[in-house]
């Protein structure tokens, strides 16, 4: 009698355990929502709004392509003319960018897919040219970063930034509240707070680009305080299961720099836990490289939420991370971008497109919407 009740639990387990294995076309449940896979469609600046930040028509048609993505992450949205660092990407501070982003919404929506909208500032990674009035660019500490700025004009030297006085973060703060607001009214699913890629919420968490000595500056608990006063007006606007975080910890892109990025980033990973956000999405490495020194899964049960991966990863790695437990869905890029039928190929195993980097940023729809998906492809 025990050996049969001992083997009923046995037979219980198995089949529990295989009804709940875990694929990366399997549902997902981020936040309150549930995703039709755990396909995710980067964010990946391309260049192609108006001179005002307005989003195209051609925008989204190509959203909606990829609409089939479990989830899809905008490009980065700037939240105030301070926050611009690059010419033509789409903005989040006034209506008429709301308006041009509800189009592109309903074109995921469409499809059945969900989207978030990546709020970004750019902090340093500016150029007087694209501020109001010339203005210097602003950053933690007044550093100048190596590289150059990507401007209307074209490639010009970064220049030193002006160090945003304490007194000035409330009004950035409200900048990133104000575009969640408008993230809502144009019918995102939530919003991505970019805390990565060295632009302006990264620039305070890293201490290579923060040199402050004041309440956000010298402890990582203080670097952290700009991005928790961002996540709590956030919070104002949107629950806290439809918010999530962009980190980078390794990543060198944009002259930036850590002293010990696997510890402050295991404590800003570890701050997060306590939010309840809908997840944490994470550039693991370096993201010209993918090099890594870094423990990931460490860094993943810090935070101890929905974990979304990035850099480089293939079919069979994303296939092999989410059945691991390494992360619960997987983030791709330069995929997407080549293939806007990319959950289908996967599925079927199909040969992907190769990606046209001379057209990567800005021009028309040549290399944006004119990738052919299966189908297509097979009637040429």
């Amino acid at each position: 009698m025990i050996d049969l009740i001992i083997g009923s639990i046995v037979l219980i387990i198995l089949k529990g355990s295989s009804a709940v294995t875990v694929d990366l076309f399997a549902p997902a449940n981020v936040g309150d929502l549930t995703l039709a896979n755990r396909m995710v469609m980067a964010p990946m600046t391309r260049n192609r709004a108006t001179s005002h930040g307005v989003p195209t028509a051609m925008m989204a048609v190509h959203y909606g392509q990829r609409g089939d993505a479990g989830l899809v992450v905008s490009e980065s949205a700037p939240v105030s003319a301070q926050a611009v660092g690059y010419p033509g990407t789409p903005g989040l501070y006034n209506t008429d960018q709301a308006a041009g982003w509800s189009h592109v919404t309903s074109a995921i929506h469409s499809r059945g897919g969900r989207i978030f909208a990546q709020l970004q500032h750019c902090g340093r990674i500016s150029h007087p040219s694209l501020q109001k009035d010339g203005e210097l660019p602003v950053a933690p500490s007044a550093i100048r970063p190596q590289g150059m700025a990507m401007t209307y004009a074209g490639l010009q030297a970064f220049v030193t930034p002006r160090e945003l006085a304490a007194q000035e973060i409330p009004g950035v703060v409200a900048q990133f509240k104000e575009a969640s607001r408008l993230a809502k009214a144009a019918g995102f699913d939530g919003v991505e707070i970019h805390a990565a890629n060295g632009y302006l919420i990264d620039q305070f968490l890293r201490d290579g680009s923060n040199q402050r000595t004041d309440a956000y500056g010298g402890t990582p608990a203080r670097r952290v305080a700009f991005l928790m006063e961002v996540i709590e007006a956030v919070s104002e606007v949107w629950s806290r299961g439809r918010i999530g975080v962009r980190f980078s910890p390794e990543n060198r892109f944009n002259d930036m720099a850590d002293s010990d990025p696997a510890s402050h980033f295991g404590f800003y990973a570890a701050e997060l836990s306590t939010r309840d956000l809908a997840y944490l999405h994470v550039l693991e490495g370096d993201m010209g490289t993918a090099a890594s020194a870094m423990d990931y899964r460490e860094l993943r049960q810090r935070f101890g939420g929905t974990y979304i991966a990035n850099n480089g990863y293939d079919k069979a790695r994303a296939r092999a991370a989410i059945r691991s437990g390494a992360t619960d869905l997987v983030a791709f890029g330069m995929p997407f971008l080549a293939n806007p039928d990319l959950v289908a190929r996967f599925k079927r195993d199909l040969p992907l497109n190769e990606a046209d980097p001379q057209t990567f940023y800005g021009g028309d729809e040549r290399g944006y919407t004119d990738y052919p998906s299966v189908d297509s492809a097979a009637l040429a």
